[in-house]
């Protein structure tokens, strides 16, 4: 349990950075009017450009992975009743949504042909977080369940 809980508190950390580090790099054709684009700076441009949206893609790429990480944490703390894992998880996969809209956007813009997109390492630093946490919480329920029976 020592190393889910210590697992679970890296992602406190990893988590904030994956949202500043780059996610794709446009060339010819800039994406939100940026040639690199971070989760950061994706909704900034969002915020400018759609509210809804933004308010969604802020709760699915921040808030849902955020509250999930420090709920475990209360968890493994001993702080939270482990009855709210389900819910937990819930919100962990919400993040994964996030990532699937990052990668349709890849392939919309592949598929027209006019300009480049690649991948950067911060697309790789997110999903593995998202995954990671899914995991995490995943045998975190695991472990309880073996405690109780």
């Amino acid at each position: 349990m020592r190393a889910l809980q210590l697992a679970n508190l890296t992602l406190l950390v990893l988590f904030p950075l994956s949202w500043f580090a780059p996610l794709l790099r446009a060339g010819l054709l800039p994406l939100f009017g940026l040639d690199e684009v971070t989760v950061v700076s994706g909704l900034q441009s969002l915020w400018e450009a759609d509210v809804a949206l933004a308010l969604l893609v802020t709760f699915l790429a921040i808030f849902a992975p955020m509250m999930k990480t420090i709920g475990l944490a209360l968890i493994h703390a001993g702080l939270l009743v482990p009855r709210v894992l389900p819910v937990l998880s819930w919100l962990g996969k919400l993040a994964m949504a996030d990532v699937f809209l990052i990668a349709l956007y890849v392939v919309v813009i592949k598929s027209i042909g006019f300009g480049t997109v690649e991948t950067a390492w911060g697309l790789y630093l997110f999903s593995a977080c998202v995954l990671a946490s899914i995991l995490i919480s995943t045998l975190t329920e695991r472990h309880l369940k073996q405690q109780t029976s």
